[in-house]
């Protein structure tokens, strides 16, 4: 089979390529070779023209693929100014951008951190292709808080998200271990959160007393020293999670600023599932991800 070329040069050498051995089509094969490569980011490299079959630019997914060629990707970059992204993108249309955040990566800049940022890095990638193009926040996760992360690429985008989070988003999920055996097997935490001048947020049980804040969250493993957790959220108040954990009685592993008394490599909270109505197509999106290396080396595969 012989791939048209589409008028893009060819990826520079750098680029790692994966040999195929057997007939298939280029999203099997892809989602079969190269390691965490979910099915939306996939298609989001392909019509971005950053996957290439024998040196040629393929924007179908059902391209067919025979034994020998080759296949490379050319990742988070335009090929005369490389930019390098400390994130993956994980969906990508001319609306909003979708990014897995690791954790230790800020969202936006603070007084003390102006570059290294989820936001920078996007403005930068989006200004490779257009010196003009911009990025917009809709919505934030805490800068030791891993996971999905919603970026408008317009003004009027970013309005729509924000004017209508709470009707548009159909379901955020989070997974946090947490410290100790929890015995039920689930719950709803409620309460009335505030912030002291040091910007530490707490609880209170007076109603009004504050922004009403709801968690839901479920046991999903046990440990002799931890839970693992499925948690959702009815509202999104700053440090919410974090917050009720600790009010449970149960801080979340590695956060010092609400009570974990263990020390580890990072705060292990992870924002896995995120579904809403898109702000322009009305389509339902869903992206859900996998749980943190790092979380199974305390509860187990």
């Amino acid at each position: 089979m012989k791939t048209r070329d589409s008028g893009k040069s060819r990826p520079p050498k750098s680029d790692p390529e994966y040999l195929v051995t057997e007939n298939s089509t280029l999203l099997t094969f892809l989602l079969a070779n190269v390691s965490k490569m979910s099915r939306n980011n996939v298609k989001s490299l392909l019509r971005n023209h950053q996957v290439f079959v024998d040196g040629v630019a393929v924007s179908k997914h059902d391209c067919s693929l025979n034994a020998g060629q080759k296949v490379s990707i050319q990742r988070n970059k335009n090929r005369n100014n490389e930019v390098t992204l400390d994130l993956e993108i994980v969906f990508e249309d001319k609306d909003i951008i979708i990014i897995n955040k690791p954790a230790g990566l800020l969202t936006v800049a603070i007084e003390q951190e102006k570059l290294n940022t989820a936001y920078h890095q996007l403005t930068e990638y989006v200004r490779n292709s257009n010196p003009h193009n911009r990025i917009f926040i809709v919505h934030r996760l805490d800068r030791d808080t891993s996971g999905l992360l919603v970026f408008a690429k317009n003004e009027t985008v970013k309005l729509e998200m924000q004017e209508n989070w709470s009707d548009a988003v159909i379901n955020r999920g989070y997974m946090a271990i947490v410290e100790g055996q929890i015995d039920t097997e689930g719950g709803t935490i409620k309460s009335w959160l505030r912030e002291t001048k040091t910007h530490m947020m707490y609880s209170s049980k007076n109603p009004g007393d504050g922004l009403e804040a709801i968690t839901n969250y479920k046991v999903i493993r046990r440990t002799k020293r931890y839970s693992l957790l499925d948690i959702r959220l009815e509202t999104g108040r700053k440090n919410q999670i974090r917050v009720h954990m600790n009010d449970l009685g149960h801080p979340i592993v590695g956060d010092k600023k609400y009570g974990s008394t263990e020390s580890y490599k990072r705060l292990c909270l992870h924002a896995f599932l995120l579904e809403f109505v898109h702000p322009v197509t009305k389509e339902t999106m869903r992206f859900e991800n996998e749980i943190p290396k790092e979380f199974l080396s305390l509860i187990g595969n």
